[in-house]
């Protein structure tokens, strides 16, 4: 018998209608209910939160990743289960993943539809995280959904609606599929060595924003984020990260402050690169910023809070940061 810890933390898997539209308000058990368990296994269930995706916060993504860690303190628990809203399930995913030490699997699903719909998607893809859950080792993090396995770093949501959810961008193949009672992988992912666990003892999460450049843009909001506090900026730059002199000499002048600055980019696939001066590339990393390889915003900027957390600089950041598999570069 394969046991199983469910944490549940709301999103769509756990919505119903409320009048005006859907929102989570169903406990693990009644999740659970609604799906079939795949023979063999046994499931115990945390209710952790029952929020709606978007109202997910640094201070509730750290709390799943302690009750992750707890759960697995459990020698008997042979995986674990982790429902989640789709919308940020990305970043949740990436922050375990970051931390994650175990050869036991954490495996994150959710659904684009609600709760009792009758061409609901969440029953399978519990059953398919149940599946994986009991099925794989030393993979890591992993996201179960509409039939595919995939790798926490680097899937994102693709999709606003459809079933097929997610996938990364710049590695088309998923990790693994499922089907006919079968969990086949393909691959095993590369990851950095795992972060201890972080101590936020004093119940301060550092500050980390994202601010986008585009046409016209300026770095006033990058400035505004420092201004607010920010210990981190994540710059969604144009193409294979480039943006302006100005941006450059913000960057700059934040570094000095002692502010972590990582560049991303808004195109959705492919690694970033120190191709283009004039405020491009070049400049951005001459000035101290750390470019995130295939990473994008979300998952970029829990690179960085990850960093802040551990009291380290940005030579770990470049580490969480680069590109594990040269396949995607």
């Amino acid at each position: 018998m394969k046991r199983i810890t469910l944490i549940s933390t709301g999103g769509t898997i756990a919505s119903r209608w409320q009048g005006t539209g859907y929102a989570a308000d169903a406990g693990g058990d009644t999740v659970l209910a609604s799906a079939a368990v795949p023979d063999g296994i046994e499931v115990k269930v945390v209710d952790l939160f029952n929020i709606n995706s978007s109202q997910m916060t640094s201070e509730r993504q750290l709390t799943l990743l302690r009750a992750v860690h707890e759960a697995l303190g459990d020698p008997d628990v042979d995986g674990i289960v982790v429902t989640h809203g789709t919308d940020t399930l990305e970043e949740s995913a990436f922050l375990v993943d970051l931390h994650h030490d175990d050869p036991r699997p954490v495996v994150f699903t959710g659904a684009q539809k609600p709760l009792g719909a009758s061409d609901g998607d969440g029953p399978g893809n519990m059953y398919d995280a149940l599946q994986v859950a009991a099925s794989v080792r030393d993979l890591g993090v992993l996201i179960a959904f509409d039939g595919s396995v995939y790798a926490a770093r680097g899937t994102v949501k693709t999709q606003t609606l459809a079933a097929n959810a997610f996938s990364d961008p710049s590695r088309p193949q998923a990790l693994g599929r499922l089907g006919f009672g079968r969990v086949d992988i393909r691959r095993t992912p590369e990851r950095p060595a795992p972060l201890l666990m972080p101590k936020t003892d004093d119940g301060a999460v550092p500050r980390v924003d994202i601010v986008m450049h585009h046409s016209d843009a300026d770095p006033t909001l990058f400035d505004a984020a420092i201004a607010a506090g920010a210990r981190g900026v994540v710059l969604v730059a144009t193409g294979a990260g480039n943006a302006t002199p100005a941006f450059a000499d913000a960057i700059a002048a934040a570094v000095r402050d002692g502010v972590l600055v990582a560049v991303t980019s808004r195109v959705p696939a492919g690694p970033l690169a120190e191709i283009y001066t004039g405020g491009g590339a070049v400049d951005l990393v001459a000035a101290g910023a750390v470019l995130t390889g295939t990473l994008r915003a979300g998952q970029a900027r829990v690179a960085v809070l990850a960093t802040l957390l551990a009291g380290a600089d940005t030579d770990v950041l470049r580490r969480l940061v680069a590109d594990q598999d040269p396949a995607a570069a």
